[in-house]
């Protein structure tokens, strides 16, 4: 699963109408049935990240099915795994496209909403290596990094106009991606998924992977008007495992 699923369903749970987006058909259907299933209220639009081309259009049938825009999740997909040597500068120019460029992209086509509003939250994740960089997963330490600047200088523009602005390092959560990076690591030293596994949880002080709805509460807290003083931030949901203070 997905971290933007939790997210969703998270925030349907408060009563908010969810813009489900992403790629994949079924996965988008998937979603809408979950958060429906569960009470909520949702609608899917197609949207890829590596065609900025399209997002006016996206955001229109938005409006016109929804209304204004008063929450943006951004949460793109991860970039393969790599060494930070050797990468093709095709390789990171798309990346960046889709990662941190796009997300820009969206949110100042959705400011204006949340402007006339004179109420906002902008929530993007990222991951821990925009802290603390991870072995082989060079482009995300890299480009995940950028949106923390973004995040904290875009905080600091519009937070008098009712709007915050935070980021949220998921640490290891059991979603697939996590499952795909265990494997990749474990073909790499030889190993099997349920060492690597095992030798992750032993680094976390929870002692173990989070879980996918834990995630989801932190956004919803985030999103909510509680948090209205909460800008600029970056909350960890990591078990404890980011060794840092800052």
């Amino acid at each position: 699963m997905h971290l933007a699923i939790e997210d969703k369903v998270a925030l349907a749970a408060e009563g908010v109408t969810v813009a489900v987006t992403g790629r994949t058909p079924g996965k988008l259907d998937e979603t809408v049935a979950l958060i429906t299933g569960q009470g909520g209220r949702a609608q899917a639009f197609a949207l890829d990240l590596s065609q900025p081309e399209t997002f006016d259009d996206v955001l229109s049938a938005i409006h016109q099915a929804l209304g204004p825009i008063g929450i943006l999740v951004n949460n793109s997909g991860g970039p393969p795994p790599s060494r930070a040597e050797g990468v093709a500068a095709t390789v990171w120019q798309a990346q960046f496209t889709a990662m941190v460029s796009a997300l820009i992209q969206l949110t100042d086509k959705v400011l204006p909403d949340m402007r006339a509003a004179g109420w906002g939250r902008i929530i993007t994740s990222t991951s821990s290596g925009a802290v603390a960089p991870l072995a082989n997963l060079a482009i995300s330490n890299t480009l995940r990094m950028a949106l923390l600047g973004w995040s904290k200088t875009l905080a600091s523009e519009v937070a008098a106009q009712g709007i915050t602005a935070n980021i949220i390092i998921p640490g290891r959560i059991a979603t697939d991606r996590f499952g795909q990076l265990d494997a990749v690591k474990a073909q790499r030293e030889n190993s099997t998924p349920e060492a690597v596994q095992a030798q992750s949880k032993a680094s976390i002080p929870a002692g173990r992977y989070g879980k996918p709805e834990e995630y989801g509460a932190a956004a919803a807290f985030l999103a909510s008007r509680k948090a209205s003083y909460i800008t600029g931030s970056v909350l960890r949901v990591d078990g404890g495992l980011i060794p840092s203070i800052f």
